[in-house]
């Protein structure tokens, strides 16, 4: 878990520390076996997950311990998801042999920090120490500045330095993220001079896709798949069969630069480098799988105004999160309210219009929860940019037209059978305008919000909502004054 140290004639390789491989604690195979029997069918079923509460409430740990022991370390995690917090650390307690970093690595946010300052300094330490760097970062970087540095006091100098270095970095960048477990050779090697190493060093990071080459500078100049260089001859030099044209991420480059990377160029691995474009550390497809789970979740969240959104959320934060979203929808539902009471005298004298509000309201709020979805995904993903702005927004506002004058001709035709034409138009009428509105503010709010460097997740639906609303109540109600439908 340390950084590289100064390159020499034969290998540049990055310390990886010694870890558990869940897929050899199994013991011998026939053990396996009838441990992933186990889990298949007690796979934290209802009935297991109660056996487990029976046992910690009898205080049986070694009935406690039996019962959890053949788990895989991820279900092992969520089974102390599935706890409240005192009988979580009682289970922890029961397994603590079983608490390996495995199992601290798929713990979910929320729960982890609850545990680790419960725990020791000295236990955080060791098991931090056993983890990759980017997953011991993860698991010390929300942690109070004291525990953080208590934690570091009891780790051993590399370990330190490099997880001290990862937290220098901004949260959600490369630099935080990346892994420092890498290998790297100069480019005089040849095909067998680096097999050769790659059997007998004992210093080898646990996995590993690619092999990074660099300059005597520690600049990276090219890489190469394991797969070619176990398909070329021992004679041939690692400088003609590396591939130079390579993808590098700088440092400072947020998670989600990174993830659109990995899947613009079908990366499995990348090389990132510092602000003198040497090499740090490498990303991999697996903590790209996280990012992208990560903000596909956050993104949804961030538009429904739900915070965090995690069951595991501490109350106090989950109420602060979402009370200020509904504040804010209350004030802009006045606004709605307030064009409605303007029209009051006109609704008392044709009730038929307090009948039709709310459908025009809803169709456009639902085209313009469609727009902003769209329009959301596409900046996220990179696809929108104000080079194509407009193209979009045109673009959308077609659809928005074609959408509008379909819904108008049904609901139209519906009220001019059931109230009159007159107003059967005047709805039509009014849900093209609506509908169209919605298109234009679904694609404008969160273009606003990103050229103000502001999640256009976390505000646009606020913001949309109240616009639909607004427009469809003034529009409904104002062409039927117009129209002369209420005198």
């Amino acid at each position: 878990m340390t950084q590289p140290g100064p390159l020499d004639d034969d290998l540049l390789l990055a310390d990886a520390p010694e870890e558990h491989d869940a897929h050899e604690e199994g013991g011998r195979p026939d053990d396996r076996i009838d441990d992933e029997r186990h889990d298949e069918e007690n796979r934290l079923k209802p009935e297991y997950v109660r056996a487990v509460e029976d046992a910690l409430e009898a205080d049986d740990r070694s009935a406690v311990y039996d019962l959890v022991e053949p788990l895989h370390p991820a279900d092992i995690a969520d089974l102390l998801e599935l706890f409240e917090r005192d009988d979580r650390m009682k289970l922890v307690t029961a397994i603590s042999d079983l608490m390996s970093s495995d199992v601290v690595a798929e713990l979910n946010d929320f729960v982890r920090e609850d545990m680790m300052e419960a725990l020791p300094a000295d236990a955080v330490a060791q098991i931090a120490e056993q983890l990759d760097t980017d997953d011991a970062v993860q698991l010390i970087e929300d942690l109070d500045a004291p525990d953080q540095r208590a934690i570091l006091a009891e780790m051993d100098a590399e370990d330190r330095a490099a997880i001290e270095s990862a937290l220098s970095y901004p949260e959600e960048t490369a630099g935080r993220l990346m892994q420092r477990e890498f290998v790297a050779v100069p480019e005089h090697l040849s095909v067998g001079d680096l097999i050769d190493i790659l059997r007998e060093d004992e210093e080898l990071p646990t996995e590993f896709f690619e092999i990074f080459v660099v300059d005597a500078a520690h600049h990276p100049v090219g890489t190469c798949n394991l797969s070619w260089i176990l398909r070329t001859p021992r004679s041939v030099a690692l400088s003609d069969v590396m591939k130079r044209d390579q993808t590098l991420i700088p440092v400072s480059m947020d998670q989600e630069e990174v993830a659109l990377m990995f899947q613009k160029y079908a990366l499995i691995s990348a090389a990132v480098v510092d602000e003198d474009e040497r090499l740090v550390g490498q990303m991999t497809v697996d903590d790209i799988v996280h990012i992208i789970a990560e903000e596909a979740g956050e993104d949804a969240l961030l538009m429904s105004g739900a915070g965090d959104g995690d069951i595991n959320e501490p109350l106090r934060d989950a109420y602060s999160a979402r009370v200020r979203w509904l504040i804010a929808n209350l004030g802009t539902a006045l606004v709605a309210s307030l064009i409605i009471a303007a029209f009051g005298a006109a609704i008392e004298k044709l009730v038929a219009l307090a009948v039709l509000m709310p459908i025009v309201a809803s169709i456009g709020g639902n085209a313009g929860t469609q727009t902003m979805a769209v329009t959301v995904r596409a900046i996220a993903m990179n696809q929108l940019t104000r080079a194509n702005t407009t193209r979009i927004l045109w673009r959308e506002m077609r659809v928005a037209i074609l959408n509008g004058v379909t819904i108008a001709v049904l609901i139209g035709l519906a009220t001019a059978a059931i109230f009159t034409p007159m107003l059967g138009g005047v709805i039509a009428l009014a849900m093209v305008i609506n509908v169209i509105t919605a298109g234009l503010a679904g694609v404008l709010v969160p273009v606003i919000f990103d050229r103000l460097d502001t999640d256009p997740a976390v505000a646009s639906s606020v913001f949309v909502t109240m616009i639909t609303d607004s427009m469809g109540f003034f529009a409904f109600l104002g062409l039927a004054v117009a129209s002369g439908l209420v005198g």
